[in-house]
């Protein structure tokens, strides 16, 4: 969450850089602004009294040693009046304080000055582009999800049938490509220097508080039924930013590199046109991603970094990609500055998403309370969070298989993904 001092010392800065993502969270801003000075009066008032009474404590002791017992009555009576009064006060303190915090956590993270203002993607700004030649046909090109099902290695009808709509099953050469893609980017990315983890796909409800998925999208993931308050994972994200919440680390342990394959679930309500159909917008779907901790200083450039080492993936892979900049209205709740990549897809003639990279700054080490501790400074900071999807593993295979088909009907793996795959080609198993 966004520190409450900064809101109440810089309030009207707060409501404007919160209006740039959305006019109605000034709302929000002034409510808590409200409560937070109720809270800070209330606190005094409570401050006080405990004064007035530890006085009183002291004046009945000296009363009853000098005048004895009976002569301490009024002074015991505003003793209790008091107390009566600091018990309601602090009552309404414990409700002023849930009411902030519960406001503050459907607040997002205020828009780094660096980012273009506007409501929507339409105020994007496209920061790198013709970063390889796009891929010409002499053929009518065919979408991924009909060179899929042709080659016999997608399956959505039985895949519905299994678990409904916008599921896949993969068959074959497809289970492969798949598996060789992930172990391509694991690898790619360790050799760069992360960590490679395997995380729980089920977590527990206050990890998804910590980096913000709850309480706002509660409605968009997908709760395990029983005794324990669970969820399963919609990125790697949550599980590999949450593994050092409430710890103080040491200045020496930061920036920790992090990567992971997961399987990731999301509920993706509504309809989104071609979106139903195919890979691009599954409820389940594979992901490599990519976390970071970082000290304040050093969370700018390795959001550029990290963005670079994401960007590797398509480059190697000889996917055309452009890199784009988000603007205050288009970037996710946690984020303060977002990059999103995205690959060509020939069969829609246009570039979609296949990557965010994103610098959240202390928005989440405040929700999962991690901090660092420099050597020879007092006290404690937060750390600096990234996350990036390095990448998503369904789209690069919907990607390679548009801008690698043949007019045969066959794909080309690329170069890179061969000692992986095992052969040149995906051709139709007669």
């Amino acid at each position: 969450m966004i520190d409450i001092k900064f809101v109440t010392d810089n309030f009207e800065e707060t409501k404007k850089r919160l209006t740039t993502r959305n006019a109605k969270l000034a709302e929000s801003a002034q409510k808590v602004f409200d409560l937070q000075a109720e809270y800070k009066k209330a606190l005094q008032e409570l401050e006080t009294e405990r004064s007035k009474r530890n006085e009183i404590s002291k004046k009945i002791g000296m009363i009853r040693a000098k005048e004895g017992p009976e002569a301490a009555t009024t002074a015991l009576k505003e003793a209790n009046a008091l107390k009566e009064s600091m018990q309601a006060l602090e009552e309404k303190t414990t409700v002023l304080k849930a009411q902030i915090e519960e406001i503050m956590l459907t607040i997002p993270n205020l828009p780094d000055s660096s980012v273009p203002v506007g409501a929507d993607d339409k105020a994007n700004v496209i920061v790198k582009e013709n970063t390889l030649p796009i891929p010409q046909f002499n053929f009518k090109v065919k979408d991924h999800h009909e060179i899929g099902e042709n080659l016999g290695i997608l399956d959505f009808e039985t895949a519905s049938k299994l678990s409904g709509s916008r599921f896949a099953l993969l068959c074959g050469q497809g289970s492969r490509l798949e598996r060789s893609l992930i172990n391509f980017m694991i690898d790619l990315h360790t050799k760069n220097g992360y960590t490679e983890f395997m995380p729980p796909a089920i977590v527990n409800a206050e990890v998804l508080y910590g980096t913000g998925q709850l309480p706002k999208f509660k409605e968009d993931m997908y709760h395990v039924e029983g005794e324990e308050d669970q969820y399963l994972i919609s990125t790697a994200e949550i599980p590999l930013t949450n593994m050092y919440r409430g710890q103080v680390l040491k200045d020496t342990d930061l920036p920790k590199a992090f990567c992971a394959y997961t399987p990731c679930f999301r509920k993706e309500a509504g309809s989104y046109g071609k979106d139903t159909r195919g890979l691009i917008r599954n409820h389940q779907f594979n992901k490599v991603e990519l976390v970071w901790l970082a000290k304040p200083e050093e969370s700018m450039d390795i959001l550029e970094k990290m963005t670079q080492e994401a960007e590797l993936v398509l480059k190697t892979l000889g996917l055309p990609y452009r890199r784009v900049l988000l603007s205050s209205g288009d970037m996710g709740f946690s984020s303060a500055k977002t990059y999103d990549l995205e690959v060509w897809f020939p069969s829609q003639n246009c570039f979609r998403e296949i990557s965010s990279c994103s610098n959240c700054l202390d928005f989440q080490a405040r929700r999962m309370n991690l901090r660092y501790k420099k050597e020879g400074q007092k006290g404690t900071s937060y750390v600096h969070t990234l996350n990036g999807s390095g990448v998503a593993v369904g789209r690069t295979f919907a990607a390679i298989l548009e801008n690698y088909q043949n007019e045969d009907g066959s794909v080309t793996i690329p170069p890179a993904l061969r000692p992986y795959f095992g052969s040149e080609k995906i051709e139709k198993v007669k």
